[in-house]
């Protein structure tokens, strides 16, 4: 639990556009110098899946490709990390704590939320259509009905071609 009064703040990164849309929304609007006093102590988590999750079900030889897996999945992750480090640093954004959690992201973030006894959860939308989003699953989605706090659901501005 945070160690000041301030309400804390979850925000999901993974290593997508949206997801960088929606810390750098997240950082501008509540933690910009020239924000209002009303600020938050930041928490930002990544999901990293395990290496069985990728790999879905074990067929023969899938053990031997788990190690290279585990590594590719540390370095995303430490991508992750670090690009959100730095533009937390760059917002001024000073304090935030960095997180991955190793774990499904829909119940990463929500145990997340529970863990710092968050008030607000910002992730980005990834636009999936009815199909994609029916195959795949929606993090958004399963946050908005199961995360125990406020959660914003950022989208990223549609590009004109």
């Amino acid at each position: 639990m945070a160690t000041s009064e301030k309400p804390v703040m979850v925000i999901g990164v993974d290593d997508s556009e949206e997801s960088t849309h929606a810390l750098e929304w997240a950082l501008d609007l509540f933690f910009a110098p020239y924000a209002p006093n009303f600020h938050f102590d930041l928490v930002v988590v990544h999901a990293k899946p395990s290496p069985i999750s990728v790999v879905g079900i074990a067929g023969p030889g899938s053990g031997q490709a788990l190690p290279y897996i585990e590594s590719d999945l540390k370095k995303i992750a430490a991508r992750v990390i670090e690009q959100a480090k730095e533009m937390c640093i760059s917002k001024s954004a000073h304090g935030a704590r960095l997180e991955v959690v190793e774990g499904d992201a829909r119940n990463v973030l929500c145990d997340a939320v529970e863990k710092h006894h968050a008030s607000v959860l910002v992730v980005g939308s990834h636009g999936y259509g009815a199909i994609k989003r029916a195959v795949l699953g929606s993090v958004s989605d399963y946050c908005a009905h199961h995360a125990h706090c406020n959660v914003m659901i950022v989208k990223k501005p549609k590009t004109k071609h």
